[in-house]
């Protein structure tokens, strides 16, 4: 079969090594915390960034080539899909995920776009076959068509509901047939631009009708894998109704929706909510639905969705730790929601960023396995909550305490204890060492 990438087997060769097509962190054998480094990071490409996406911008058009020789529409579509596995098995990456609208293109109307879909999906079912790689999940692209302008699920328009219905059903059908793990919900144009035109009790109502429908139909087809909502706060809706981890939580708490979805918590999404990435993980570990993770990252300089590569090793090893203390992934894993900068647009450079990445993640996974072992994080944590554990702090925590024995026990105190300090400076020495050390 035909190569499209003009690079070897990428291999491991240590931190030592100064050849850029190799790991240097990432040896996908060596154990960790009981797990193979493959088995903890569950790394995933990305079809739509690194397959589609082309280095095109709101400024200028594209600068990466990514027809990959093919000349029909199908011809191309079909050609990515060789390219993508020949690229994941040069990287030893064993999962994909996609949107239907990545895997082949649309259609005269639904029935010719649905016939695209069967036919490159076939191409993929028989890659997977041959190469072991799986489905992690599958998405609907509800958002890129100007029939989706007003949103899709949350649309004004009732036919444009159904359409999106009728797409999601297909997308599901594809996502088992691959074998996905998982299915996303990512609302693209789910929010509003002004209230002067928008009931958003109504929208919000209808989202919840249209997952019930698909977590219904899914599991009637034998569906047994995840649900996930990806929250983020805007672009390309100035305001989405899954703006952050807490406000999709508060949705999902609502329509009783939550036995069903877990998050799909995306680095850059977090950033433009405003929050860490490690919030939004947190947020979504302490409340039982944490799922799965989009490695990225974004430029703190601008204002929009950039999709970096991630480099930082210190995000990486609070991303980890967060995963850790969740029991690790279930059905999710670390897809790389990625693509090379404009300026990076030879077919070696998407290597060089998954490189990057799955190094970046790998040096995260030692450095977090290091924080829980250490124990001075979490030793502090414990001790600095240690009055609950004792008298009127046990008291408030089991449920005895009332407002009128609160009282009473402060009237006695008179002034309350001194707090402790929080040593935050030290802590993050501490982080520091244990990251550099690991």
């Amino acid at each position: 079969m035909k190569e499209f990438f003009n690079v070897r087997q990428v291999k491991y060769e240590g931190p030592e090594s100064i050849n850029p097509a190799s790991f240097k962190y990432y040896d996908a054998n060596r154990k960790v915390a009981g797990k193979s480094m493959r088995d903890h990071l569950k790394f995933a490409l990305s079809w739509w960034h690194t397959l589609c996406g082309d280095g095109a911008d709101m400024f200028g058009r594209g600068t990466a080539e990514k027809t990959f020789g093919g000349k029909t529409g199908l011809e191309i579509y079909e050609n990515k899909v060789y390219a993508g596995f020949e690229m994941m098995e040069k990287l030893g990456i064993g999962y994909f995920c996609f949107h239907d609208r990545d895997l082949a293109p649309e259609g005269r109307n639904l029935a010719e776009t649905n016939e695209n879909l069967d036919c490159i999906a076939a191409a993929v079912q028989k890659e997977m076959k041959r190469t072991g790689i799986e489905c992690l999940w599958g998405t609907a692209n509800c958002f890129t068509h100007p029939r989706y302008l007003h949103g899709a699920g949350t649309s004004p328009n009732a036919d444009v509901f159904a359409f999106a219905a009728a797409q999601i059903k297909k997308a599901i059908d594809v996502t088992i047939a691959l074998g996905g793990r998982g299915y996303v919900f990512w609302g693209g144009r789910e929010g509003y631009e002004t209230l002067l035109n928008t009931d958003v009790g109504f929208e919000q109502d209808n989202m919840a009708r249209l997952m019930r429908m698909a977590v219904g139909y899914a599991r009637g087809k034998g569906f047994k894998g995840d649900f996930y909502i990806e929250p983020k706060p805007k672009e390309p809706t100035k305001h989405q109704y899954d703006f952050d981890a807490a406000s999709t939580l508060a949705f999902l708490f609502k329509y009783g929706l939550e036995k069903d979805f877990k998050l799909n918590i995306e680095a850059n999404h977090a950033t433009l909510a405003g929050h860490t990435f490690q919030h939004e993980l947190r947020i979504a570990r302490v409340n039982g639905v944490f799922g799965s993770v989009d490695a990225n990252s974004g430029d703190s300089l601008l204002g929009w969705d950039t999709d970096q590569f991630p480099t930082s090793v210190y995000d990486a090893a609070l991303c980890m730790y967060e995963v850790l203390k969740a029991g690790g992934f279930t059905n999710g894993g670390l897809n790389f929601d990625a693509k090379a900068r404009r300026g990076s647009f030879t077919p070696e450079d998407i290597f060089y960023g998954y490189i990057a990445g799955m190094d970046t993640f790998a040096k995260g996974l030692l450095a977090a396995d290091k924080m829980i072992s250490d124990g001075r994080l979490e030793g502090f944590i414990a001790d600095r909550y240690g009055s609950y554990r004792t008298g009127i702090g046990k008291d408030v925590v089991s449920g005895k305490a009332t407002l009128e024995t609160l009282e009473a026990y402060a009237l006695k105190m008179g002034e309350a204890a001194s707090n402790a300090s929080g040593r935050q400076e030290m802590l993050e020495s501490i982080l520091n060492a244990l990251i550099f050390n690991s």
